[in-house]
């Protein structure tokens, strides 16, 4: 019923990336000003303390509070505007962009709610419609219902999720608890940021879109089980601040370094050759004006690896930390996910990630 749905609506004459504002990612604010905002809080902020596992001042993908000793609630939630014009599409990414929140931290959906603003006067409310179910389909194949929610009346659509999600306290997964050796597994490719910029602009090959709406659409979960099973305690997922924008808060938060190899960071399939063409976001941009001075890329990457390297996704993989990174890329592969281990952890200058290539 709702791919009949979304394909009587789609016919219309609106592209919903159109109405859209920060071309190419989900809107998060830059990195720089939100840490701004965070540290003028100041006090006004929970952090870590008694129940509350993880609070607000630890920047971590969600909230964690401690029930008893085996049980701890995962609350999160995420939003944005259209990154694509199928309205059952954005619908799905929306919400495998809102679940991953709560596999970032090592639990599993319990229960959600919907968020959305919507232009009554000027979109169609079947569109909306269609939005919500692609949403609900993908929350119910992770077995977490969708209850309700809230939406306003808005110029600028935007969708996503409010999630609780459940974990054991003493297997979550945090972005401070990188160690020495640990090796770095990326569980999707890079490129969602440079394909929505170019779809966008009527640019984008069928063939780009399809592989990134397929990606962002996944759920992590899977990638989540296999980190729990492997032991993992430091990750995090991969979204608007790009790969080393969040590899970056990893470091910082555990006072470690990084090392990257960028041959082994997949891409999607014609990422590099829309980040050639220009088609590179705001938000991308801002990550790699945030990150320069702790970021030394090798001049003999080439710009655009570079550049997508910082690349602002939606709905992207974990980036999971562990010793064995390479039983954890084979247990994910016999499950199905296509993961990479693309760099190790070591002490140094806190903070700061080196990219180099294989043949150096």
């Amino acid at each position: 019923m709702g791919a009949t749905s979304s394909q009587a609506v789609s016919s219309q004459p609106v592209r919903l990336t159109s109405l859209s504002r920060g071309a190419g990612c989900a809107c998060k604010l830059p990195i720089n000003k939100l840490e701004n905002l965070f540290t003028g809080l100041g006090a006004g902020l929970p952090a870590a303390s008694g129940d509350l596992l993880i609070g607000a001042l630890e920047g971590d993908d969600a909230a964690v509070l401690r029930l008893d000793a085996e049980r701890a609630l995962v609350l999160t939630a995420d939003f944005f505007t259209p990154i694509v014009d199928d309205p059952f599409d954005w619908g799905r990414i929306a919400a495998a962009n809102a679940l991953s929140d709560v596999y970032a931290m090592g639990g599993r959906p319990l229960i959600a709610v919907n968020l959305a603003a919507w232009p009554g006067e000027d979109l169609p409310m079947e569109m909306l419609a269609d939005v919500i179910r692609g949403g609900a389909t993908v929350a119910t194949a992770a077995g977490c219902p969708v209850v309700g929610g809230h939406t306003i009346d808005d110029p600028i659509p935007k969708f996503g999720m409010s999630v609780v999600g459940l974990a054991h306290p003493d297997q979550l997964f945090s972005i401070d608890r990188l160690t020495p050796g640990d090796e770095l597994v990326l569980t999707k490719p890079l490129g969602t940021g440079v394909i929505a910029t170019a779809l966008k602009q009527g640019a984008a090959d069928p063939a780009a879109v399809a592989a990134s709406v397929a990606s962002m659409s996944t759920l992590n979960d899977r990638a989540s089980e296999a980190g729990l099973a492997a032991g993992v305690r430091a990750a995090t997922d991969v979204t608007g601040f790009g790969l080393l924008g969040h590899l970056h808060r990893m470091l910082r938060a555990s006072g470690m370094q990084a090392h990257l190899d960028a041959d082994l960071v997949p891409l999607l399939p014609g990422a590099v050759e829309l980040t050639e063409a220009g088609y590179v976001s705001g938000g991308t941009r801002a990550n790699i004006d945030h990150l320069a001075e702790v970021v030394h890329v090798d001049p003999e990457i080439s710009a655009e690896v570079a550049i997508l390297l910082h690349d602002a996704q939606t709905s992207g993989g974990l980036l999971l930390a562990t010793p064995g990174g390479a039983a954890l890329v084979s247990n994910l592969g016999e499950q199905g996910v296509s993961a990479a281990v693309i760099g190790r952890v070591s002490d140094g200058q806190h903070g700061h990630i080196t990219v180099r290539s294989t043949g150096q």
